[in-house]
Order: C-alpha cells, then structure tokens, then sequence
C-alpha cells in the first residue's frame, strides 16, 4: 500500500489518499486513537460513479465515524470506474438500464445479472486483498463494519470476508436473482436503509430483499423521501449501530 498525498480535515482526522497496485482509495483515520485499540475500521462502498463524484458524500461519512466515534473508515475506486481503466462490458450494461429506466420499461434480469454479477466477482477480492493491507497498518486492527454501496457486494462480503461483523446496508433492488442465496446465508447484524420513494427501486422487492436476509438481528430504517433524500439523522443511527457491534462508544470532541 502507498501513500500518495495526507491532509488534516475538521477534528484532525487524517485522509490520506492511497493506491494499491492499480486499486485507488482513502483512508481517514481519528485524530487519537481512543482505548481500547486497536482502532475499528468501516469499509466504506459506494455506487460505481467514481470516487471524485461520490468523495464529498464518503468524506463527510468518514469525518462523522472518526470525529465522534474514533473508527477509522476506507474506501476504494470500484472496478471499470473513476480513473480505473474503462471496462467495456459494465459501460454497455449501465447504457442498458439507463435506457430501460427512461423509457419507463421494466428491468429485466438479464440487465441486472450483467450489470451487477460481474462487478461483484471483481471487487470483492479487491475488498478483501485491500483489507489485508489496512489491517496490517499500526494501530488499525479491527473489528471491522461494512456500509453502503452495491447492496451485492455488501452481500457478498457479508458471507465471505469473517472480519466483517456487521453491516449497513442501502436497500435496494436491482439484486440478481442468483444472489438470493447468498442473502439468505448472511447472518451478521444488519442496518438497512430504504427510501420509500425512491425512484430506482422497485419497494415490494427491496422489503422481500430485507425479509430474505439470514440475520436473526436487522433492523430496516424506511424514510420518504427519493434515492437522495436519506435524513442527516441517519448517519448518526448508523454510527451507532456500528458502536454497539465494534465495541467503540462516543468521544466527542
């Protein structure tokens, strides 16, 4: 893992862009580094837009964890996004659902499979290998939370990565059928976010989504509101819900 740049943003966390072979991302770690330690980490995902687009949005989430809870957060580019080279089968998939979803038609499966399936297989690994490096930093060591992004590879790594004990999730529903498995086999805490009007996803599916999940505790959050509306309040909840299961509690400074 390099380092490419630092900077100290608001409370004195710390961001620090990084690359790790051709993977770009960010670490943002507290200021001090609260007892016990080590420090927990929140892998931080996002939609496949880029990490330029998406970076106030994750900053502002990470600044939250770090500043008041004392985690530290990461994030990574996704593949075929950003400054990553371009990955012609995801360009032609998102072109798809762009289409379907202004012509008003439904979206089929073999759009959601081609556009979601592949992106799955690719970063999760990434994820993982990723996650080896920044537990190996000092002072970071885990537990460690997932949050947000493609709902699918939340899953993914939810079933496959141990180091993951709980997750917040953005509900949503262009989930590939051939998932359902794999959603039924999580089992870790869940925090699920659902915007009840939410203009991209279909709602009967995200709730079916949300029943399907294995975990004895989950808890759904439903807000109105469009796929941008998500209270403020919520990424305190969130916060919260990752204290409870990363052994952290406040420390505001």
């Amino acid at each position: 893992m390099h380092f490419t740049s630092e900077q100290r943003l608001d409370g004195g966390v710390l961001e620090r862009a990084f690359s790790f072979g051709d993977i770009p991302g960010i670490l943002w770690t507290p200021a001090s580094a609260p007892t016990p330690t080590p420090t927990p980490l929140i892998l931080i995902g996002h939609p496949p837009l880029g990490l330029r687009r998406m970076y106030p949005r994750l900053a502002g989430r990470a600044r939250h964890y770090a500043a008041e809870y004392g985690f530290a957060a990461a994030t990574i580019e996704l593949p075929g996004s950003g400054e990553r080279p371009h990955w012609a089968a995801a360009e032609q998939a998102r072109a798809d659902l762009r289409r379907a979803m202004e012509a008003g038609e439904p979206v089929g499966d073999e759009i959601v499979d081609a556009l979601i399936l592949p992106l799955v297989d690719k970063a999760v690994p990434e994820w993982q290998t990723v996650l080896d490096a920044l537990l190996a930093l000092p002072g970071i060591g885990g537990p460690v939370g997932y949050e947000g992004g493609v709902i699918s590879i939340g899953v993914r790594l939810a079933r496959v990565e141990p180091r993951i004990v709980a997750a917040g999730l953005f509900a949503g529903s262009l989930v590939p059928a051939a998932m359902f498995e794999e959603v039924r086999r999580v089992t870790i805490p869940l925090h699920v976010l659902l915007q009840w009007d939410d203009e991209g996803n279909d709602r009967q599916a995200a709730l079916d989504l949300f029943d399907a999940f294995g975990s004895t505790e989950k808890t759904l959050h439903a807000n109105l509101g469009g796929h941008t509306g998500v209270p403020q309040f919520e990424l305190d909840t969130g916060a919260r819900f990752f204290a409870r299961h990363l052994n952290r509690t406040a420390h505001r400074t």
